[in-house]
């Protein structure tokens, strides 16, 4: 549990730290890319998106309990000696289950039954890297156990679990940037950039309920325009106030 902790809070102090340096210095300074919402952070924002990250990192660490205990009570197994071909097989396994078990939690979070313990993440109007773990507990524990299922179904190699947690904080953040870092691709190849679609879900609330790619809420009906929140920014921008703050 230990392990875990300083497992999670270094990756979303490491990544999160390259992220920001990206996004609000050295591509801007190059004239890269560009900030994809441009309306001010909310009073208090980056403090309360660093108190609640607190709280996700303690329960994804010492939620490492679960996938050991499995291990230990033989429930399930790691893959031995595994070849290269399988651990990347896996990894793409998983990173699909990921995208999956993700839309149906996300979608879930967004029900009348369980919104509100989705609302904290959502007061990030606009977001930045450090909202990636700003989650109410239970959507913590929602999102934590992403690898139960598969450890049961499947011996994967520990190389394959521990990449979870890791490409996962990745496109995390990257949907969490505020930062277009693919200007020049076009709307119709939207699964090159997680920024703009998880943008628009900040912006809008609802619609774009996938975690990085665009397949699941393509095959749902859930996917926002391009220019959803366009005339809300606008608006925004032009001193109306933000009636989702």
């Amino acid at each position: 549990m230990l392990l875990g902790l300083v497992f999670f809070a270094s990756l979303y102090l490491g990544v999160g730290a390259l992220n920001w340096a990206l996004s609000h210095w050295l591509l801007p300074a190059i004239g890269y890319g560009r900030v994809l919402d441009p309306r001010p952070l909310a009073a208090g924002q980056l403090r309360r998106e660093w108190r609640l990250s607190a709280c996700s990192i303690f329960i994804f660490g010492t939620g490492m309990i679960f996938p050991w205990g499995l291990l230990q009570l033989g429930w399930a197994h790691l893959a031995i000696n595994p070849a290269t071909w399988q651990i990347a097989a896996e990894i793409i396994l998983l990173v699909i289950w990921n995208e999956i078990h993700f839309y149906a939690n996300h979608w879930l979070l967004h029900t009348r039954w369980l919104k509100r313990f989705h609302l904290p993440h959502h007061r990030s109007i606009v977001t930045t890297p450090w909202a990636s773990y700003s989650f109410h507990p239970l959507e913590a524990i929602m999102l934590g156990n992403v690898i139960l299922l598969p450890m049961l179904l499947h011996d994967f190699s520990i190389y394959a679990l521990a990449a979870v947690p890791v490409f996962s904080i990745i496109f995390n953040n990257i949907g969490h940037s505020n930062y277009d870092f693919l200007p020049d691709a076009h709307h119709d190849r939207w699964w090159l950039n997680g920024a703009r679609r998880h943008h628009l879900h900040h912006a809008c609330y609802n619609g774009n309920f996938g975690f990085m790619f665009p397949f699941m809420d393509r095959l749902f009906g859930t996917a926002l325009p391009p220019d959803a929140a366009q005339a809300r920014i606008h608006r925004d921008l032009a001193g109306s106030p933000q009636d989702a703050a």
